[in-house]
Order: C-alpha cells, then sequence, then structure tokens
C-alpha cells in the first residue's frame, strides 16, 4: 500500500476529536451561553401557498417577557434576500414569509422572549390571517403550462433548465443494436442528523462585530450573512470552534443566522435560535434531491453501452439557494466508471409549494449513481448476461488514467476492476448464491446487488459558473496556517467548522508527517473569520485535498526555513544539510547538526544568526487552490468539475419477507479506493455511517406531502430512520490508487458509502423480485411499496421496461 512510505499518514491513531466528546466537553450550539440571551420562537404557515393579509401580535406583545415579534415585511426592509445558485434574482427569499407563505411551514413570525418555552407560548397568540391560494405539489405538473406559478414575478416554475450534448450521441444511437429505456425515481429524503441547527449571535455595540456561534456547513457563510445584513464583512465573525453534531451537508442555517443576528442588533441583547424536531423536519430547509430520472442507454450485443440519454428533473420546493447546483455536479461523474462515448444530458429544476431543497451527502451524485447503475442492471437482463460481468466489460481500465469523459473532466487514477474483485472477494460470489439460494428454499424472496460508482472529490466551483454564467466563481481555495512557538511547539490554525470528519486529526497528521513531529504534539485550533484565512468548508469531499494540501504546504514552506537557517549556521549550501526528526545535519558530517531547539531559538531570537533577509519567527500560511481548477466552462459546457475521483463497489445479499415487503441484508461488502488515506479510521467511520445513510434513501426515508402541500411524515413516528436492527455489519476493504494531483495521493472520502449504497441494495432486492418478473425502480422501496409490486405482480399487473 502507497501508506507504507509514510510515518504517520495511513496509520491507525485514535482521532484527536474523541477524547472531549468522550468527557463530555464537546461544544456544540446547544452549549452556547451569553449573558442576557433571548430565545426565539417561529410561526409558521399552515398552508402551502397563501396570501398573508393581516398579522396581530399584540396579545403575544402584551405578555410579561416578550421583546419583540417579528414580521417579514419588516426583516424584509431591512435585509436583503438570500443568494440564489442560478441567474433568478425575482425568485426572492428571506428568513421570513413576505407578502406570501409558500410552503406549509414557511417561517412568518419571530417571537423574541426571556425563554424559549415563553416564546412559544406567546407565538401561540399571534393571529394571522391568510388567503389561500392554488399550490402545486407535483413537480411534472409544475412544469405545466397552466400550473400555479410559485414566484409570479419570476413567471416560471422552472428556475433552470439546459440540455448538454457532449460527443456524437446521435450517431452513436444510429449505430447501437439496441436501446433501452427506463424511468427511475429518488424520493425526497434528507440526512437528519441527532442536531438541529441552532445559532446565537451577540451585537457588540462598542465594537460594531455581530458574533456568531452556529453549528454551521456551508461554504461562505460570514459572508453571505454579512451581505444579507447590510454590513461589512469585517463587522460579522464567525466562530468555528463550535462542534457540529452532525450535518452531511445540510447544516447551512443562513436563513436562521439572519434572523438571529438582525434581532440581536435591533434588541441589543444575544439572541438564540435552536431548532426543535418539528421546525427542522418541515420549515429548517435540509431536505434533499426529490428527483426523477428518464434514462436510454444505447448498447451492442455484448452489452458495451455506446451512448446515454438523460432527463433530470429535480423539485427544489418554493425557494432556490444552492439546490439546483446539485444538478451540475454530476456532471463531472456524467457516466460514471463507465467508457460511455457520448451523453446528452438535460438537467431541469423545478420550483413547487414545498420545503426548500439543499445540499445533501454528493450533493446530486448519489441519485445519478443510482440512475446509472439501474441502467446497468437492466442492460444485463435484457442481454441475459452476468451483471458483474456486464460491468467489468464497461469499466474504465487502469491504464487508461488519466481518463477523459465526454463532458470535459479528467478522472485522475483509479484500478475499478480490482477495487471491485476486493468487494467480491469478502464472500465468492458462488458463496453468496448458495446462501441466496438456501433463503429462497425458506420461502423468502433473495437477491444480490451490486455497484460500481464514482466519488468525485476536491470541491470545485465549476458547477457555479456552468449553471450561472454570471457567477465567474474559478477557485474554491482553502488555507492553514502553521506556527512554531519559542517552546518549539506547534500550532496550526483552519478557519472551518468540522461536523465528524476529525479535521484535527487531519491537519495534526499532515503537519507531523512534513515536519517529522508526533502528530499528538502538536495543537490545531478553529479560528475564527476575522482571525485566519478563508476556507469554502467541508463540503464535496475536499478536506483532505484541501486543507490537507494547505497544512502540507504551511508546513513544508517552514521546513525550508528551518533547513536555511541551519544551512547558514553550518556554513554549507542548502543542498548539503538533511532535515530528520526536527533536527538539521550536515549530510557528510551527520554530527554536524542543529537540533529542532536550536534552531527555534535562532528564529525567535537570534536575528543575527538568520540568512541575510530573512524576517524572524516561524510563522507560515499557505493556500492551496483545488488542483485542476481555474477555469470557465465551455460554450457547450464541457469542465473540469472535481479533480480526484474516489470509487466504491458494493455487493449485497438481501431477503425480502413476501408476506411483510420488510427486507434484510444479510451480507454486506464494501470495496472503497480514495487513495492514500490520512486517517484510516476516520476514512472507515464515514464510509460505514454512508451506507447506512445509504440504506435508509433505498428502503426506509421519504418526505411524504399531501396534494394540498401539508408534509406527512414531519416527525420520526411517520419519517423511518435506519437503526442498529436495520443496519448490517459491514466489512470494508481497502484500495489505494494514488491521486498523482494531492501532496500525499489522498482523494476524498467524506461521502463514501452513501454514493453506492442505495444503488446496490436496490439492485438486490430487484434481483430478488426478478424471479417473479417484478421490480422497482423508485425508491425508497418501503415494505409497503415492495408488498404492492408483489401483489400486483401476482394478480398480472406489473409493468414493463422499454427495450428494442
Amino acid at each position: 500500500m502507497a501508506e507504507a512510505q509514510f510515518r504517520y499518514i495511513g496509520k491507525h491513531r485514535r482521532a484527536v476529536e474523541h477524547r472531549r466528546f468522550v468527557l463530555g466537553q464537546g461544544h456544540f450550539a446547544a452549549d452556547v451561553r451569553r449573558h442576557d440571551t433571548l430565545h426565539v420562537a417561529i410561526v409558521a404557515s399552515p398552508y402551502a401557498s397563501a396570501r398573508i393579509t393581516k398579522i396581530e401580535s399584540s396579545a403575544a406583545l402584551a405578555v410579561p417577557g416578550v421583546h419583540a415579534v417579528l414580521t417579514g415585511e419588516e426583516l424584509c426592509a431591512a435585509t436583503l434576500p438570500l443568494l440564489v445558485g442560478v441567474d433568478a434574482p425575482q425568485v426572492e427569499r428571506f428568513p421570513l414569509a413576505t407578502g406570501v407563505a409558500r410552503y406549509a411551514g414557511e417561517w412568518v413570525v419571530a417571537v423574541v422572549a426571556e425563554t424559549r418555552a415563553l416564546a412559544e407560548d406567546a407565538a401561540e397568540l399571534v393571529h394571522i390571517d391568510y388567503d389561500p391560494l392554488p399550490a402545486v405539489v407535483d413537480m411534472e405538473n409544475a412544469i405545466e403550462p397552466d400550473s400555479p406559478i410559485v414566484h409570479p414575478k419570476f413567471g416560471s416554475n422552472t428556475i433552470f433548465r439546459r440540455k448538454f450534448t457532449w460527443g456524437a450521441v446521435a450517431d452513436d444511437f444510429a449505430r447501437a443494436r439496441h436501446t433501452l429505456s427506463y424511468r427511475v425515481r429518488w424520493a425526497r429524503s434528507a440526512t437528519v442528523p441527532i442536531e438541529t441547527f441552532g445559532v446565537t449571535c451577540e451585537w457588540n455595540e462598542s465594537q460594531q462585530i455581530l458574533d456568531v456561534w452556529a453549528s454551521i456547513q456551508m461554504p461562505k457563510f460570514p459572508d453571505q450573512l454579512a451581505k444579507a445584513l447590510k454590513l461589512p464583512g469585517n463587522a460579522v465573525r464567525v466562530h468555528f470552534d463550535v462542534d457540529v453534531g452532525g450535518s452531511y451537508g445540510v447544516k447551512r442555517g443562513i436563513k436562521h443566522a439572519v434572523l438571529a443576528g438582525y434581532l440581536a442588533r435591533k434588541l441589543g441583547r444575544p439572541v438564540r435560535l435552536i431548532e426543535d424536531r418539528l421546525e427542522n423536519m418541515r420549515g429548517g430547509d435540509m431536505q434533499g434531491p426529490d428527483r426523477a430520472f428518464d434514462v436510454t442507454m444505447a448498447f451492442d450485443e455484448q452489452g458495451v453501452i455506446h451512448s446515454m440519454k438523460m432527463r433530470a428533473i429535480d423539485d427544489i420546493g418554493a425557494y432556490s439557494g444552492r439546490a439546483p447546483l446539485q444538478l451540475g455536479k454530476p456532471v463531472g461523474a456524467i457516466v460514471g466508471p463507465y467508457r460511455i462515448a457520448s451523453v446528452e444530458y438535460e438537467a431541469i429544476s423545478v420550483l413547487t409549494n414545498k420545503t426548500p431543497q439543499e445540499a445533501v451527502r454528493g450533493f446530486g451524485q448519489a441519485p445519478t449513481n443510482y440512475a446509472i447503475e439501474t441502467g446497468m442492471e437492466k442492460v444485463a437482463r435484457f442481454l441475459g448476461l452476468d451483471r458483474v460481468e456486464l460491468r467489468r466489460r464497461n469499466l474504465i481500465g487502469k491504464d487508461e488514467f488519466p481518463y477523459l469523459i465526454p463532458s470535459g473532466t479528467t478522472y485522475d487514477s483509479g484500478d475499478y476492476a480490482t477495487v471491485l474483485d476486493k468487494a467480491l472477494g469478502v464472500v465468492p460470489m458462488a458463496q453468496l448464491e448458495r446462501e441466496r439460494d438456501t433463503l429462497r428454499s425458506q420461502g423468502l424472496l433473495a437477491g444480490i446487488g451490486v455497484s460500481t460508482c464514482l466519488e468525485p472529490s476536491g470541491g470545485n466551483s465549476s458547477f457555479e459558473p456552468l449553471f450561472n454564467p454570471k457567477n465567474e466563481t474559478t477557485t474554491w481555495m482553502d488555507s492553514c496556517l502553521v506556527r512554531i512557538d519559542l517552546s518549539g511547539a506547534v500550532t496550526a490554525l483552519m478557519a472551518t467548522s468540522t461536523s465528524g470528519q476529525a479535521h484535527e486529526t487531519l491537519v495534526s497528521t499532515v503537519v507531523g508527517e512534513v515536519l517529522q513531529i508526533h502528530p499528538d504534539s502538536i495543537r490545531v485550533l478553529h479560528a475564527d473569520s476575522l482571525s485566519a484565512l478563508p476556507s469554502n468548508s467541508p463540503v464535496g469531499s475536499r478536506m483532505a485535498i484541501m486543507l490537507g494540501g494547505a497544512a502540507a504546504g504551511a508546513a513544508k514552506i517552514l521546513k525550508a526555513k528551518v533547513l536555511a537557517i541551519a544551512a547558514h549556521n553550518l556554513g554549507v549550501p542548502l543542498s548539503s544539510v538533511v532535515y530528520e526528526d526536527g533536527a538539521v545535519f550536515v549530510a557528510e558530517e551527520p554530527r554536524r547538526r542543529l537540533s529542532w531547539d536550536q534552531l527555534v531559538e535562532i528564529a525567535h531570537r537570534k536575528y543575527h544568526q538568520l540568512p541575510p533577509g530573512m524576517e524572524p519567527g516561524l510563522q507560515e500560511k499557505f493556500v492551496w487552490q483545488v488542483p485542476t481548477g481555474g477555469k470557465m466552462p465551455t460554450e457547450d459546457g464541457r469542465v473540469q468539475m472535481y479533480p480526484c475521483h474516489s470509487f466504491e463497489s458494493h455487493v449485497v445479499l438481501a431477503s425480502v419477507d413476501p408476506q411483510t415487503g420488510k427486507v434484510k441484508l444479510h451480507r454486506y461488502s464494501v470495496g472503497h479506493d480514495c487513495g492514500v488515506m490520512i486517517s484510516p479510521d476516520v476514512v472507515h467511520g464515514m464510509t460505514y455511517g454512508g451506507v447506512a445513510h445509504g440504506l435508509g434513501a433505498a428502503l426506509m426515508e421519504k418526505f411524504t406531502y399531501s396534494d394540498d402541500g401539508q408534509l406527512l411524515s414531519g416527525t420520526f413516528m411517520d419519517y423511518l430512520l435506519p437503526s442498529s436492527e436495520e443496519v448490517p455489519n459491514v466489512t470494508i476493504v481497502d484500495h489505494c490508487t494514488p491521486s498523482p494531483l494531492t501532496e500525499f495521493g489522498q482523494k476524498g472520502s467524506g461521502e463514501a458509502g452513501y454514493l453506492g449504497s442505495a444503488a446496490a441494495i436496490s439492485a438486490a432486492v430487484n434481483d430478488a423480485l426478478a424471479p417473479m418478473g417484478a421490480s422497482i425502480d423508485a425508491l425508497p422501496m418501503t415494505p409497503q411499496a415492495i408488498w404492492t409490486v408483489i401483489e400486483q405482480r401476482n394478480s398480472g399487473k406489473a409493468g414493463e421496461n422499454h427495450a428494442t
């Protein structure tokens, strides 16, 4: 393995963060206590679409201890709209509804009081008159000409639509022996972390600074907050040392922070807003992709896929933040790990009267992987080929890297067939088939599922200009500052929050590797947004690449400085000295050396012994640009989306109880290649959690709405989450193809597990249903959905896919 060449990278080591969590000393949003804090409760719209005709708040304001009742009209006049990811300025979004409520659960009024309980009681006294309006809930209906318009000023419910054509699609389809068309549906779900979103804001009048403590995972959060509040950037200080109790993409919270920040400044008191679970589920703007795919694959008799047409329509809900861009990230892996020569991709983002969609783990890649993998399953069944063999015939070969796909992204490295073999090697296929047949003999339906999927990593910004040409962002840099104090101790600063990815462990490991100092001796701190260099936050499986690269860059500058000091004081050329364990010696005379402590003392105290022109002290920063980034998309939409590409292969054995439709996973293995793993235990933890997340999306989790826009699954009675009962033992098998683009060969892994698990689990269930001629092409495959399909098949009503 490539990790063998390193001292600390790739080695098993307890995460630095674990100590404070085990000791109960984590610092979460709910742990923030500021003197004289006021609390916020929300009054939400009961209608999916309604005109707000009157707000009567006098009774609430008369309650002792109530300090304010804030309406959207007041807040709108004092703030700027929240940013929209595409070119649609007429789709204005504020933390509180103004004039019209556009989804059930949208915030209409905020009540501020001495306690949360008091604020909730007073909120019940706020009387709001509504004039209900027609609502549109189904995304296919929303794009019809006579549909109610969610934002009349915009004039359409289609907020983004573009058809991309990459390669000779028409010619490849004309030459293909077969075509197969199908539709799949990925239902709206989320990550539903244990901790809901929380924020505390405090305005310092003397300094004219707004201090913010929040459970965030969001790029450009301080900048967007300042802009919305009409403050200069240096008037907002976001404290990134707040632990985030789970996020997986959804902890954006910009509307929460704008609301709390405005109130803190208005009232001159700290203001705290922490969602309860209902607010989080219904109005927290944390629901994920809600997407339908229409796909046609063109292939030959051997099962080689030559071309693909994909139409993806995504229901983003009532407002647009970055949600439409979740159709953009998949452009960078639109063919998955396969040699598909040409692609037509139509991306359609639609507004409806539902809770707004937000970023969820994978940023739209998991649904696309599911759509592609479903096609591989269907082609194999159509041709009567083994599903694993079909994949082998289409996988990009290890000798073909770097590999350019039709949409303009180059895959950096990989060995997909070997990773697949490793996943299959955990339990040989022959044994899996015997176990499947045993389950079938017991009266169960049973099947085997396989998926082979990519995890684009490195968090580039290329989908922003691709979906909005007015946005010319071409860098998503990250940074790190490393300093060595007079005692010789090393401290690193990063400007980002962390939500379980163990960034302190990452940075200390990387800096320790470069400086050859044990990572446990290195302190890593979360700086605030006014005292550290910029970061684009832990999204897009990017921090091992970006924060790791930045930390390594700063440490390498320091190491070079130490070498220069040593060479100068030893009286030899720089090329003659060797760095080892913090000390520097002359290569030909190892006894001529300077220790770490001596070198540090010279740097800090003995200016007369520094090389001419060198500034004293040991502190350096490094800003790392995304590898392969820096370019705008071409006119036809070709772009290098993400720099690095991890790969995962899942193998699942599942059974289905034909009487109840309940699914049980008996075997689960994952072959995973994310290049060099900086912290293997952290990677394995994220992969295991990702599998559980994908299981939920495949079998259980769905935000269901009534025809009039009411959320029907806003509690854990109705929105089902996987527990230890459903999550199986998972065997993770590692492989390593180092990336040539990164400092140590690392790739991203934060979205691992999730991006392939739903596809594999659905394949296993459909393999179980196959003997009776049934299949399900919509997630989640709930027991009721499975039972219904079985009953339909038993009565001869199951449908067929269109193939020629």
